[in-house]
């Protein structure tokens, strides 16, 4: 069986691989056929794109593609060249004082890694752009071919707000996210295989390519490694996602089913109490809470007050105190969300399952775990992957309550037991000044992340049996 299943795998790997390849190799094919078959305004598109529209009378579609192509080659040129030049090594002039006492600047690691990234993100651009303008060329041969118009200006024009009105609102988004979230993301990655920390600082000292150094050394247990405080983090960050998400998700569809239950009383005024306690900004409340918990906080002040407790109950200092408080709380800022939501999904069940189920002598218990529950399941199942995911990465609600501690002795990089991943990586960034292992987390987190969701995912009711439950 196990043979049958790797068998499988391993053909379903070499079909990829091939797709991949048979892709590609139709691709150059059709380059090779559009320059043999093309007229000669296609060819001259090859030396210069966009020469071929304007030859054509498309002055607007050619200029386009001549301006695209000419700025980012003026930038591989005029700008990117000299960092593309020491981009194998990240600069090796370091900045110091000559014999005469005159500061003398060096490289900059960091500019040279930016804007080499830049250039060899427009390389690409360039060879894309290229591409593109050689099958607009290829459409064109193909009109004149058959007989049929050719666009003019004023079609092209037209159509930018007409049949490629799409396209012209997504661009700038498009632009938009490949600039701030794409290259920054690209920048990340390569800055986890340099040794860019504290020690190495531009522009007074300058950093290299180290390789898996980095990864290795967050998977190595050893006195440097940072083995032991990454998984037990890691290990934190999933216990916490788990009871923040199913915790307020299955009290705040009791509290729901509570307030819309036939005989409650006063049902605006316990939902507008929900909708005061969303209202309320989650910086201040958290700052709040965190404070009265301390202590000298207003609940130890209290509880000594009163002769209930001897000394001042450890909340933040203590982990398990520390870590149980912190799910508590986050119930509190969780679970009115999620009621509003359960409230009008709770509305749509049908009213005739339930008095079915009535008839047929299904007691409350039974009914919820048959109806209520399958049905809030499926309609709420992607809303409880993203609620899980940014949990994980839920920076407000640990750092603003106690910012992570207690810190631990046994925990390297100032990593404290109520660290998440994403806390530890800000710490990493603004204390430490460590950016190369921040970017390694950064990238363990995107990993773990990506898996959860893809098993998650796949599991869900509204994906594996949506007819069914229709």
């Amino acid at each position: 069986m196990n043979n049958m299943i790797a068998s499988t795998s391993t053909k379903k790997r070499k079909s990829k691989i091939g797709s991949f390849f048979k892709t590609v190799g139709s691709e150059f094919k059709e380059i090779g056929t559009t320059f043999s078959q093309g007229s000669w305004q296609t060819r001259v598109s090859y030396v210069v794109p966009g020469l071929g529209q304007i030859l054509r009378g498309q002055i607007a579609r050619g200029l386009m593609f001549l301006l695209i192509e000419g700025g980012l080659l003026f930038y591989i040129f005029a700008v990117g060249a000299p960092y593309l030049a020491d981009f194998s090594t990240l600069g090796t002039k370091k900045s110091g004082y000559n014999d005469y006492g005159v500061m003398t600047y060096g490289d900059n690691s960091f500019f040279i890694l930016l804007y080499g990234l830049l250039a060899i993100t427009a390389v690409f651009l360039v060879i894309l752009v290229w591409r593109i303008n050689l099958k607009q060329n290829m459409k064109t041969d193909k009109l004149i071919r058959e007989g049929r118009v050719v666009p003019t200006n004023k079609q092209d024009l037209h159509s930018l707000v007409d049949s490629n009105f799409d396209k012209t609102l997504l661009a700038l988004p498009v632009i938009g996210i490949f600039v701030f979230t794409v290259i920054p993301i690209i920048f990340m990655i390569c800055i986890a295989f340099t040794n860019y920390d504290k020690t190495h600082q531009p522009p007074g000292k300058l950093f290299t390519w180290v390789g898996f150094d980095n990864f290795k050394q967050i998977f190595s247990f050893g006195s440097t490694g940072f083995g032991t405080t990454f998984f037990k983090v890691l290990a934190w960050t999933l216990i916490w996602a788990f009871f923040a998400t199913f915790l307020n998700y299955f009290l705040g569809l009791a509290v729901a089913m509570l307030i819309n239950k036939k005989g409650i009383k006063l049902k605006k005024m316990w939902r507008t109490i929900l909708i005061v306690t969303i209202a309320v900004p989650q910086f201040v409340s958290l700052l709040y809470v965190g404070k009265m918990f301390a202590a000298d906080g207003l609940v130890n002040t209290y509880l000594l007050k009163w002769g209930w407790i001897s000394k001042a109950i450890p909340f933040w200092t203590n982990p398990t105190y520390a870590r149980i408080l912190i799910i508590v709380i986050n119930l509190w800022i969780g679970i009115p969300y999620l009621v509003l939501i359960a409230t009008g999904l709770l509305m749509n069940i049908p009213a005739d399952l339930y008095e079915s189920a009535r008839i047929d002598g299904a007691s409350n218990i039974q009914m919820f775990f048959k109806i209520t529950l399958p049905y809030m399941l499926f309609v709420t199942g992607p809303f409880l992957l993203t609620q899980f995911i940014g949990n994980i990465n839920n920076f407000n609600v640990i750092y603003l309550l106690n910012r992570g501690q207690p810190l631990s002795m046994k925990l390297s990089d100032n990593a404290g037991y109520t660290d998440l991943l994403v806390t530890w990586l800000y710490k990493m960034t603004v204390n430490d000044s460590n950016y190369r292992m921040a970017a390694v987390i950064g990238i363990m987190v995107f990993v773990v992340v990506a898996v959860i969701s893809l098993i998650v995912y796949n599991l869900m009711p509204s994906v594996k049996d949506e007819e069914g439950f229709q």
